[in-house]
């Protein structure tokens, strides 16, 4: 039975739609293909397409995917930035196809607190149980973890809008949101790892840390970049992207060599994988120096030497915002990798809350 392709539409009409139109395929070829004509572009993202065609009065809008996830995040995606670029004009987008508005999100799952445990003085492991857990298990490594508030005893989860955006909770019954990793899972049993730093004094932190079996949270997902086919691969990252290093670590077959370089405070803070790969392993210890205040990574990264013997070649890296700035610099400008040979994102950024 071949598989159905979900699709949606929308016509917003806009003061200056060629305008809108380059803005949005500027913005998007930084993070997929976009082939575009004179009037009329498609982008394509790893969860989907979108057509987007400009006339005289507005943007038609198309959005497609294989699965109710990729159509849900092609509408959210096109959509926000529609509405980011055009704040002034206050469009209305209304979809209209697949995808109902005022149904829960299809990349929402309701999950259960299994269990939590430090696995190293400043990084607690909290253990999740839920249901139809295979989506989340391909398409990205980060989920959205949705805490409702402590006086809530049934939390109340946001739906999706006309315009496919999520519609949140608000008032006494608002959502506590943090970004974490899936460090690992499990589809068949339904359990989820997520690991979450907890030196930081943070929401988040607040909320590993009190974590007790039983309790109830949302989860959104899964998102964000992955890292790419490769023989050869560099990690690089702080102790905030350690799950993801990990789980990369882990899944990795045994004729692919890994390079990690991973800033930590203290060895108490270094862990083990359980790797089958070719593994060159180096901490970085900033021992008792604040976090994104050192250039430990950067420099670390500038010493490791790529292979030079045909191999194909991934960079991958998760770190404070100072440290992923030099470090998206010197592999776009001095190794001169291409955009499928590279990832590098903030994580976080001195002194700026997650919100």
């Amino acid at each position: 039975m071949q598989d159905i392709r979900l699709s949606a539409t929308a016509r917003v009409n806009l003061s200056t739609p060629m305008h809108y139109f380059n803005k949005l395929a500027d913005h998007f070829a930084e993070h997929g293909e976009v082939v575009r004509t004179e009037r009329k572009g498609q982008i394509v993202l790893s969860y989907g397409t979108a057509t987007i065609e400009a006339d005289e009065e507005c943007l038609l809008l198309q959005a497609e995917s294989d699965d109710e996830t990729g159509l849900a995040y092609m509408k959210y995606a096109i959509a926000d930035h529609v509405i980011e670029f055009a704040r002034t004009e206050e469009p209305i987008i209304v979809w209209a196809g697949h995808g109902a508005a005022g149904s829960l999100l299809p990349y929402f799952r309701e999950m259960r607190v299994l269990s939590a445990k430090n696995i190293s003085p400043n990084m607690r492991r909290v253990s999740l149980h839920g249901k139809n857990m295979q989506r989340f298990a391909y398409g990205g490594m980060h989920v959205r973890i949705l805490i409702p508030p402590v006086h809530v005893d049934t939390p109340q989860w946001p739906v999706t809008g006309d315009d496919g955006r999520p519609v949140w909770p608000d008032g006494d019954r608002k959502l506590l949101s943090r970004v974490y990793t899936i460090r690992s899972i499990d589809p068949e049993s339904g359990n989820v790892e997520i690991d979450v730093v907890t030196h930081d004094g943070t929401p988040g932190s607040e909320w590993a840390l009190g974590a007790v079996e039983g309790d109830i949270v949302g989860m959104t997902g899964p998102g964000g970049g992955d890292a790419g086919d490769a023989d050869w691969y560099l990690l690089a990252g702080d102790e905030t992207a350690l799950p993801a290093i990990g789980r990369i670590i882990e899944r990795l077959p045994p004729n692919v060599t890994v390079v990690a370089r991973i800033e930590v405070d203290n060895p108490a803070e270094e862990q083990s994988f359980n790797s089958r790969c070719n593994l060159d392993v180096q901490w970085l210890h900033r021992n008792g120096v604040d976090a994104g205040t050192t250039t430990l990574l950067q420099d670390a990264v500038k010493l490791v030497r790529l292979p030079s013997n045909g191999e194909q070649i991934f960079v991958w890296s998760g770190c404070e915002f100072s440290a992923f700035k030099a470090i998206r610099s010197y592999v776009r400008k001095h190794l001169k990798l291409e955009r499928n040979q590279h990832l590098v994102v903030s994580y976080w950024r001195r002194g700026v809350a997650e919100e």
